[in-house]
């Protein structure tokens, strides 16, 4: 096994990445900056995110470990004062590989094609003006989208802005993508579902905004502004995020503690 880790670069990760080496060193686990196999985030989750990217294009070759140094996120199973215990096991025992799906976005411009790869979720608003776009499941007119904007998540990522705006929970064993409406407005021209919506697998959804909008297009951390966007195809991508656990700690039991809390009865 080797490593690298990426941190938040405040004093108590930066601590924290001293003292892992330090233990990892001890215990014989390698450091390895160029060809890790083992990704240490300290921080919190948008640390992770950002671990996720540098590294998507090993995607298939690595596995993720979250230790957050505020408050509890749903990438970390570890605490800040958990870390010898965390390099004793990863010595000491064979992790369990939990593999979560990710979204695959298809951004057509006047420039052509890109594809992104998402972990959370991807946004999509007006800058000037409302929104106003066609949305296409599986290539036929399923609704006329006038509103502030449109929210695509990830199982994974539905726990953030798609529960803010009253999607559901999804969890990451299901390979899907949720749609969610940002303030939509309904009248006799543009008529939508009023809810969020789940696409399995092999479906998908195209989002073909009305042209000369100038847009923001928000991809886990990526923020992309645009006027000339032709479409955006949504759908389950190909590959997984591959997460080492080496102890059991439930999705279910993350959104307890994160939005419950331990005493509820």
């Amino acid at each position: 096994m080797n490593y690298v880790i990426i941190d938040r670069g405040d004093k108590l990760s930066k601590e924290l990445v001293d003292r892992f080496h330090e233990l990892a060193a001890a215990r014989g686990i390698a450091r390895n900056d160029e060809m890790p196999d083992t990704i240490i985030s300290i921080g919190g989750d948008g640390t992770l995110l950002k671990a996720f990217h540098t590294y998507e294009d090993r995607i298939h070759d690595v596995a993720f470990i979250g230790i957050h140094t505020g408050h509890l996120g749903f990438f970390a199973d570890w605490k800040a004062d958990e870390i010898e215990e965390l390099v004793r096991m990863m010595a000491e025992s064979e992790a369990r590989i939990v593999r979560y799906p990710l979204a695959q976005i298809e951004l057509e411009t006047d420039e052509g094609i890109s594809t992104y790869t998402c972990l959370n979720e991807f946004t999509l608003k007006g800058l000037n003006n409302m929104l106003v776009a066609q949305i296409d499941v599986n290539d036929e007119l399923f609704e006329m989208f006038r509103g502030d904007g449109i929210v695509v998540s990830t199982p994974a990522g539905s726990t953030g802005y798609n529960k803010s705006l009253g999607g559901a929970i999804i969890h990451p064993s299901i390979e899907s993508l949720q749609i969610a409406e940002i303030a939509s407005i309904n009248n006799r021209i543009y008529r939508t579902l009023g809810s969020s919506l789940v696409l399995p697998q092999h479906h998908h959804c195209d989002i073909i905004p009305r042209r000369d909008q100038r847009l923001q297009l928000t991809i886990d951390q990526l923020s992309i502004t645009r006027n000339d966007i032709r479409s955006i195809r949504c759908s389950v991508a190909t590959r997984k995020v591959s997460f080492a656990r080496y102890r059991p700690f439930t999705f279910w039991n993350r959104v307890r503690e994160a939005f419950l809390g331990y005493d509820v009865k």
